[in-house]
């Protein structure tokens, strides 16, 4: 029959739409469930359209100072672990030096290691370094797991690298310094751009480590959590939908860079 033919032809393509759809289905529901009013505390059922939290995503207390604080932390804790991870990416792959593939091996860990035992396994760290948990605790600690994803990314990229590239730069008379910015560094970019964007994301997002290390510190995942034991307000739920749009935009926005210069390219 025509529609099993054509079914077999695109069963891949029918296969990764339908996987896209399951993984959206939860950002789609968040979102239509921030226009709604519920009459009760939990924003679990639909139950008049309104554009109330739209209009004051921090009419809830600590709604807003949460979510500014996870986004510090997010930031100083990718400008952390890209800077590390870079170099750290740089040393495995670039020179050779004893213990190369233990440190290799040793990376993979926090990627591997349940996020309950790292968070128990800082906390101790901390208590037995007599540090006070807080803001620079919970920094510390997603700078360390953030870590391994950025080696990651940025390892697979330089791996991948031409080193005749750079090679042809000095030999064209460019210095160390600026062979590494002019070459390497830009070659090296979408690496360390989809590491940062790991880290970020990753960050922004984690509440077991944060839990454990935080002390009364309150980020935005830690707000969700309590929120909803007392009740969802509808405004986590703008604030959900605000960052997956400026999400999927910055990914419409980087296609869209990249398959401009690959169009300039080829003129």
């Amino acid at each position: 029959m025509p529609v099993l033919r054509w079914i077999r032809r695109n069963l891949v393509v029918i296969a990764g739409l339908l996987t896209l759809a399951y993984m959206i289905l939860p950002n789609i529901v968040v979102m239509v469930f921030s226009f709604n009013k519920p009459k009760g505390r939990f924003n679990y059922s639909w139950q008049q359209f309104s554009l109330e939290a739209w209009k004051d995503p921090c009419g809830v207390a600590d709604v807003c100072g949460s979510l500014s604080l996870s986004l510090q932390i997010a930031f100083w804790a990718t400008l952390g672990a890209t800077a590390l991870g870079t170099m750290i990416a740089f040393a495995l792959v670039r020179y050779r030096f004893r213990a190369r593939g233990a440190i290799n091996s040793l990376i993979f860990l926090p990627m591997a290691m349940p996020e309950v035992v790292m968070a128990a396994s800082l906390l101790t760290l901390f208590l037995n370094m007599g540090a006070q948990l807080g803001f620079w605790t919970v920094l510390i600690a997603h700078i360390m797991f953030c870590l391994s994803f950025v080696v990651t990314a940025v390892k697979a990229r330089v791996m991948s690298m031409d080193p005749r590239l750079e090679e042809a730069a000095r030999d064209l008379y460019a210095g160390p310094v600026q062979t590494f910015v002019r070459v390497t560094l830009p070659i090296a970019a979408p690496g360390i751009a989809a590491g940062a964007l790991l880290a970020f994301a990753l960050s922004f997002d984690d509440f077991i480590i944060t839990n454990f290390n935080a002390g009364s510190t309150v980020t935005f995942p830690m707000f969700v959590w309590g929120s909803a034991q007392r009740g969802t307000p509808v405004q986590i739920n703008v604030i959900g939908t605000a960052m997956f749009v400026i999400a999927v935009l910055m990914v419409l926005v980087g296609q869209l860079i990249a398959s401009r210069r690959k169009s300039n390219a080829r003129n």
